[in-house]
């Protein structure tokens, strides 16, 4: 059906962006816009229809960024208004109550362009949103969107003392959008004392500095990796290799690990999980080592007696090009540490690159056992919490592989 008359400036894309926009993704490319009726704004919404006229949905336009348009919906009768964004965030947030259940204290309200907000990411960390806006047009939209989402917590019995914007990465510049962060300014609410927040997952207590700590502060889609590692920690003596914040080493801990070592280059980081494992009484049964993880790994012989060794490396890649550079940097590490390992020791293995895809991936742990001599049994492949849904349709949504195995 032709479009029926509306408000928003008319594009015309190629055939390839019909294509892809019908299959579900919502990016269209620079190169794919064909036409106008009239010039857009950025930021602002455009309708987007077919070669034919057809009617394919709407977007966000930004002429700063390669990925043109960023599309929000494909229903010719929705108006974005204040209920509009409404309705979305209320769906987003029925979905975290049905699948965390009761698990809200910390979780992921908001994952972009899967739950229909492109470039918008938001963290519930105990009563702080930690929230990062990478597209402008849900930057010109966050005064609308983020008191919304402060009512629809409040309702159900969250209520938010504070929404930090960590808006510091340079991939907003590719949005025409500066650098910065700091409190989004809520009238009437003081701003809390500190820029800390303690939270409970799995049961351990952690410490969030979300003005520093990467990325949002803390990293939620392992929540249930780390409880599904855990459960194979007891009696052991756990390597725990990028520690970040000790989210691993403390589950292990927790679990009944007879001794964890906790490693990482930052020494912030090891300071912050130092702290973590005297949040939880955990010290006594825990060392840190703030050290170059592959310096390390190189250097250790097996007589250690690690019988358990997790890694959760940071992305390695992060586009296409890089993937070949990742992948030895990722069997590097593997391949050590299957190694240091004796027959019958464990490997948590992870990746959080989109384009370390799992059959890459897996690749890469065939060819590192083969030349460690040793062989694995997978106890379990699985990925990231379901408050990080995946499209199957936008398959950027889908970065996280976990593996535990046993080494034989």
């Amino acid at each position: 059906m032709a479009l029926k008359k509306r408000e928003y400036p008319v594009v015309t894309v190629s055939r390839r962006a019909e294509d892809s926009i019908r299959a579900g993704h919502p990016w269209v490319y620079d190169t794919e816009l064909r036409q106008w009726d009239q010039p857009p704004e950025d930021g602002g919404i455009v309708d987007v229809v077919s070669g034919k006229g057809k009617f394919l949905g709407s977007g966000f336009y930004n002429s700063h960024s390669k990925i043109r348009l960023r599309m929000i919906s494909r229903n010719a009768n929705d108006r974005f208004d204040e209920a509009f964004f409404e309705r979305r965030l209320r769906y987003a947030w029925a979905y975290r109550k049905t699948v965390m259940g009761k698990d809200l204290d910390c979780c992921r309200l908001i994952f972009g362009e899967a739950d229909t907000f492109p470039g918008l990411t938001v963290d519930k960390f105990h009563d702080i949103l930690v929230t990062q806006t990478l597209s402008l047009g849900i930057e010109q939209r966050k005064h609308l969107i983020f008191p919304l989402l402060l009512k629809i917590l409040a309702e159900d019995g969250f209520p938010v003392r504070g929404i930090y914007e960590r808006n510091d990465v340079k991939v907003r510049e590719l949005e025409g959008l500066e650098q910065g962060k700091g409190y989004f300014p809520l009238p009437g609410v003081p701003l809390p004392p500190e820029n800390r927040v303690i939270i409970t997952e799995n049961g351990i207590r952690y410490a969030v500095d979300y003005e520093n700590g990467q990325k949002t502060g803390f990293f939620l889609d392992q929540k249930y990796n780390r409880r599904a590692a855990s459960a194979l920690a007891k009696g052991r003596r756990v390597l725990d290799c990028f520690t970040h914040t000790g989210s691993f080493a403390l589950n292990a801990a927790a679990a009944g690990a007879e001794t964890v070592c906790a490693v990482d280059i930052s020494e912030e980081a090891v300071e912050m999980a130092k702290e973590n494992a005297r949040l939880n009484g955990l010290e006594e049964r825990m060392t840190f080592r703030c050290e170059n993880v592959f310096d390390l790994l190189s250097s250790m012989t097996g007589k250690e007696g690690f019988d358990y060794i997790i890694l959760d490396p940071p992305a390695f890649t992060k586009s296409r090009a890089s993937v070949e550079g990742a992948v030895r940097g990722y069997k590097e590490i593997n391949l050590r540490a299957m190694k240091l390992l004796p027959m019958g020791g464990y490997l948590a293995t992870c990746s959080c690159s989109h384009f370390m895809t799992q059959p890459l991936f897996e690749e890469m742990l065939k060819s590192a056992a083969l030349d460690a001599h040793v062989s694995l049994r997978r106890i379990e492949y699985r990925q990231q919490a379901p408050d990080h849904p995946v499209l199957y349709q936008v398959p950027e949504t889908e970065y996280l592989k976990f593996y535990l195995f046993q080494v034989v």
